[in-house]
């Protein structure tokens, strides 16, 4: 959404997305396991007007990337991981200590997926989960993460797709509003 609250589609693909858990967050659907049935020939078990979205959910990817000097890729073996947990909290990831981030590949270590009945809880559910998710080894999006879900302008609702261009500084460090 632009600073107008104009809607833009950024892509459409006929694959699932990362974002996927979201949608899975709110709708208590398994998205994964509709494709899959569908791909097996079996038909869709609901329409549209079944879904019923409850509450608001946040998804932080989790990447080795160093967004304190211009998003640099990380790579390097991870020395210690301990993902967050709890009520409303998923950690979608392929990672442990002792794993190896190559510079090869996609640079996505985890997806961080909170739910709460509405937005206040949904951030507040982030805020504690960030600050208990341990990656270590190599650089993340972490730290970028936290100082975004504390932005008065990002809690405010008033973020657009110009926010971290906006209020980034050329270190990496969100400008406080």
């Amino acid at each position: 959404m632009d600073a107008d609250r104009s809607f833009y589609f950024l892509e459409m693909n006929t694959r699932i997305q990362v974002e996927h858990p979201v949608t899975e967050m709110t709708t208590g659907l398994d998205l994964v396991e509709l494709m899959i049935r569908i791909a097996a020939g079996e038909p869709l078990p609901l329409k549209q007007h079944d879904v019923h979205p409850v509450g608001h959910a946040i998804e932080c990817r989790i990447n080795a990337e160093d967004p304190s000097n211009n998003w640099l890729p990380a790579s390097g073996t991870i020395t210690r991981f301990a993902a967050p947990g709890g009520l409303g909290v998923r950690v979608d990831s392929h990672i442990a200590a002792g794993d190896t981030v190559s510079p090869y590949y996609d640079s996505l270590i985890a997806k961080l997926i909170v739910h709460g009945r509405d937005r206040n809880e949904a951030l507040n559910r982030m805020r504690r989960a960030l600050r208990e998710f341990v990656c270590e080894g190599v650089e993340t999006t972490i730290p970028f993460h936290r100082q975004l879900v504390e932005h008065p302008v990002f809690q405010n609702r008033a973020h657009d797709l110009d926010f971290v261009n906006r209020y980034m500084m050329t270190d990496g460090i969100l400008v406080q509003a």
